[in-house]
């Protein structure tokens, strides 16, 4: 989708995908990654999710990448209150860099994204950004993650799967072959989990799915 897609939609308070709570996925799903305490997370396309402030409280240094000055703003003043100033910004890069505690959000374009401006990362969790970009984009996030990513560095992957031609995305179906496709020359894939949740998500059968599963994958970067 182009930016301006998704600008609008935070404008416009059209986010159906935000959850008011730590997505259970990651509840439990990211002890499989064993990582320390202080390891290093990339959350791309973050929005305003809870999962940063999980992540966060767990002791990791998390680093949220989002395009929507809107979104960011809702984060932090839902996190510290409404009242609460927003963090001092520095500029990175292309990115507004803001920061608070362990917690940092770069707003930006994420295609921008480069190593010299996030440091050495040891995981990436993506909820919502491969299953928000159509196909011809998908390609270009894969490589630009497979890019940043570090030998032995881990992804938690979370994806929709149905039959795109029921519904037009985002968000897009992503399967297990399509994530093989995307990552398999890289990465080591395991699949954690996969679920039919269509009745857990009356918003997709009334745009009419038939069928909507969500898989949950861990991934290694060789």
């Amino acid at each position: 989708m182009e930016p301006e897609f998704w600008q609008q939609r935070w404008r416009q308070g059209e986010i159906g995908f935000h959850l008011e709570q730590p997505n259970p996925r990651l509840v439990a799903h990211w002890p499989a990654l064993a990582l320390p305490a202080a390891a290093r997370v990339l959350v791309p396309l973050c929005g305003k999710s809870r999962d940063l402030a999980w992540l966060a409280e767990r002791g990791h240094e998390v680093i949220g990448v989002e395009l929507s000055p809107i979104a960011v703003a809702d984060f932090f003043h839902e996190q510290f209150g409404p009242s609460h100033p927003l963090p001092g910004t520095s500029r990175c890069g292309n990115f507004d860099r803001y920061r608070a505690g362990n917690l940092e959000i770069l707003c930006g374009d994420c295609f921008d994204l480069e190593r010299s401006l996030l440091g050495p990362l040891d995981a990436v969790y993506d909820r919502a950004a491969l299953v928000a970009l159509p196909e011809p984009l998908r390609a270009r996030y894969a490589k630009l993650l497979t890019e940043l990513l570090p030998s032995g560095a881990q992804m938690l992957l979370v994806t929709f799967e149905y039959p795109q031609a029921e519904m037009s995305g985002p968000p897009f179906s992503v399967g297990p072959d399509a994530v093989q496709n995307l990552y398999g020359a890289d990465f080591a894939i395991d699949l954690l989990a996969s679920e039919d949740i269509l009745d857990a998500e009356p918003r997709f059968r009334q745009r009419g799915l038939q069928t909507l599963h969500e898989h949950v994958f861990h991934l290694r970067r060789r």
